[in-house]
C-alpha cells in the first residue's frame, strides 16, 4: 500500500516498438497541486491515459488513496474519485451543455432522496463556479467557444465529485485573458479540497499555480522539485520559461 496520497510508480508504455515512457515515478500529497512540464511528444498526456487506464501500462502501479488502480477499468478509475480531463476538451458536440453536465455524473447513484439532492447540489457547484454555463444549458455544446469549451469539460469532471483531477493541456488555444480565468478556477477547484495533477504547455503558468513540478524529457523525469526551485533553475527557465 503506497503511502501518499497519488503514487506513480516505475510506469511504462509501449507503443509498440517505441517505448513512450520509461519506468517514471512520482506522487503528490492529499491537496497538493503537482505538475508534468515537457516538450511535445515527451510522454506528457502518455503519463494521464496510462494513469487512467485509457492506454495500457507496460509495466509499473499507480496507487490513489491506498487502493492500487493499475488494472482496473477506466469508468472503475473514475469510481474512485480520480478524474481526467482529456487534452481536446472531448466534450459531447451534439449534445446540449446539460446533457454534458449529466454525462459527468455518470457513476454516481440515483437511487435516494439523498443521492439526488447531492446531485443537484453539485450541479449548483458547477454552475457557480462556470456562471456562463447555467447561460448556455440547452446550447449544442459544439457550438460554444473554445473557452467555453474547456469551462464545460471541466464542468462535466466535477460532476463526478473528484477527489484528483488530472488536467491536460487546460489552456490549449485560449486566449490570455481566457488562460487567466482557466488557472483561476483551476486554483479555486484546488483551494475546495482537490488535489491536482496539471499537464501544461505554459510551463511559467503550470509552475506559478503547482507546489511541485516534475520535468519529462523523452519518457523519462529528469529535474524534480519544489516549483519556485524550479522556477529558479537555469536549464529549466532556459527550456521551459523563456530564458
Amino acid at each position: 500500500m503506497a503511502s501518499a496520497f497519488f503514487e506513480v510508480k516505475d510506469l511504462s508504455v509501449h507503443y509498440g516498438a517505441i517505448q513512450a515512457l520509461r519506468g517514471i515515478s512520482f506522487e503528490a500529497a492529499r491537496g497538493e497541486v503537482i505538475t508534468l512540464i515537457g516538450s511535445n511528444g515527451a510522454g506528457k498526456s502518455t503519463t494521464l491515459n496510462a494513469i487512467s487506464n485509457i492506454v495500457r501500462k507496460t509495466s509499473g502501479k499507480v496507487f490513489f488513496d491506498g487502493l492500487d488502480i493499475s488494472a482496473m477499468l477506466p469508468d472503475k478509475v473514475v469510481s474512485t474519485g480520480l478524474v481526467q480531463v482529456p487534452e481536446g476538451r472531448r466534450i459531447f458536440a451534439n449534445l446540449s451543455v446539460r446533457d454534458n453536465l449529466e454525462m459527468g455524473a455518470y457513476t454516481r447513484k440515483r437511487k435516494t432522496a439523498s443521492d439526488r439532492s447531492e446531485l443537484a447540489a453539485d450541479f449548483e457547484l458547477v454552475y457557480g463556479i462556470f456562471p456562463r454555463l447555467k447561460e448556455r444549458l440547452n446550447q449544442v455544446a459544439g457550438t460554444l467557444s473554445g473557452g467555453e469549451q474547456q469551462m464545460l469539460a471541466m464542468g462535466r469532471s466535477l460532476m463526478a465529485k473528484p477527489r484528483l483531477l488530472l488536467l491536460d493541456e487546460p489552456s490549449m488555444g485560449l486566449a490570455p485573458i481566457l488562460v487567466d480565468e482557466i488557472f483561476s478556477v483551476i486554483k479555486k477547484i484546488n483551494e475546495a479540497g482537490t488535489t491536482i495533477l496539471l499537464v501544461e504547455q505554459n510551463a511559467y503558468k503550470a509552475l506559478s499555480l503547482a507546489d511541485r513540478g516534475y520535468i519529462l524529457e523523452t519518457g523519462e523525469i529528469v529535474k524534480s522539485g519544489p516549483s519556485s526551485e524550479l522556477m529558479r533553475d537555469d536549464a529549466v527557465k532556459a527550456a521551459y520559461l523563456g530564458g
